[in-house]
């Protein structure tokens, strides 16, 4: 059976960030008013190079809930009109902010858009009032850069396990 290793990163200090300035080119919205629908095409349409379709299947009323929560906020990065990434924060705990997803649109990978969303992603984590760390995971299924561009923004490694793809 094929198996991946699972990264688990997490930044403890907003001081510790290594910010990449958001592009000019690049304009980010929150999603202010919870829409499922938009998250779920999101998912499909940012994760299905990499193999993100477990959210796809079955029932999604837990999924829907989650993004319908106070607990949750969706973020959209345009360019020129086009949705060029995105990304999801999560605290249901009110102290840790997990990037849930992460990830540009396969037409604008390599355009050097992505190192400032995830700035973004960041310092959006952080100014959420309350939050004490900030986290996320990544897989050796991801982009090839992705761990790389993750702890260039100063996340640190903090544990990993190799499971079934």
């Amino acid at each position: 059976m094929p198996e991946q290793t699972i990264w688990y990163l997490e930044m403890c200090d907003a001081g510790a960030h290594h910010a990449r300035p958001l592009p000019d080119t690049l304009n980010v919205i929150e999603c202010e008013i919870p829409q499922f629908a938009l998250n779920r095409f999101l998912y499909a349409l940012v994760g299905a190079p990499w193999q993100w379709s477990e959210k796809l299947e079955g029932d999604q009323s837990e999924w829907q809930a989650m993004v319908e929560s106070d607990a949750h906020r969706t973020f959209v990065a345009y360019y020129r009109g086009a949705i060029a990434g995105y990304y999801e924060l999560y605290r249901p705990d009110g102290r840790n902010v997990e990037i849930l997803y992460f990830g540009m649109v396969a037409e604008f990978i390599g355009r050097g858009l992505g190192g400032g969303l995830l700035s973004h992603a960041i310092d959006q984590a952080w100014q959420w009032s309350g939050t004490e760390r900030v986290w996320l995971h990544t897989c050796s299924l991801d982009h090839p850069a992705a761990l790389a561009n993750y702890q260039k923004r100063g996340f640190r490694l903090y544990d990993e396990e190799i499971a079934p793809c």
